[in-house]
């Protein structure tokens, strides 16, 4: 009887050891997410789901988590950090005046030969309102230009609700992929 009740709390120990490192992996490593909508397209479709890595600060062109209100988070491209002028002209961007080829966005590009794909803008143009990037904060922009409520409407992101970024795509598995820099 004492074997049989000793088995027993091994096992609670270990399930309950494993509960707590799902929970501590969850809460400061990553979590996954789902996608909704097409604000990120071509790159990443709606329904697809992704793990959110919680370490590191985020770089240009990750793609970045953040809380845009309490009850949603948005998904979008980092393209301005802090003390950054961001401007678009002719579909080309410009950071502090050099322009920065978009590789993710070049096969959409091909499709739209008519009309840009991002239309001209400065920060100042933007709901951002200023010359540069605050301290603090990013500027972001969905791939899916024509179709992203982003950094244009809602104004520079603080870097402190960004949640972390992401890089895997892990369902559907037919989609199974990293999302490369």
């Amino acid at each position: 009887m004492v074997k049989e009740r000793n088995e027993l709390w091994e096992w609670v120990k270990a399930f309950l050891v494993a509960i707590l490192l799902a929970f501590v992996i969850r809460a400061f490593l990553f979590t996954p997410i789902e996608v909704k909508g097409a604000s990120m397209e071509p790159t990443l479709h709606s329904e697809e789901r992704m793990f959110v890595t919680k370490i590191g600060e985020p770089k240009r062109f990750d793609i970045v988590v953040f809380h845009a209100t309490e009850e949603k988070d948005y998904i979008k491209r980092v393209i301005g950090l802090p003390g950054d002028r961001v401007e678009y002209k002719n579909d080309v961007l410009y950071i502090n005046g050099k322009p920065y080829e978009e590789p993710y966005l070049d096969d959409i590009k091909k499709q739209l030969v008519d009309s840009p794909l991002t239309g001209p803008f400065t920060l100042e143009e933007t709901a951002v309102g200023s010359e540069v990037v605050p301290e603090g904060h990013v500027f972001v922009l969905g791939d899916n230009r024509r179709n992203s409520k982003d950094s244009r409407h809602i104004g520079a992101v603080p870097i402190d609700s960004i949640v972390g970024k992401t890089k895997v795509i892990f369902y559907p598995f037919k989609d199974m992929k990293i999302i490369g820099d």
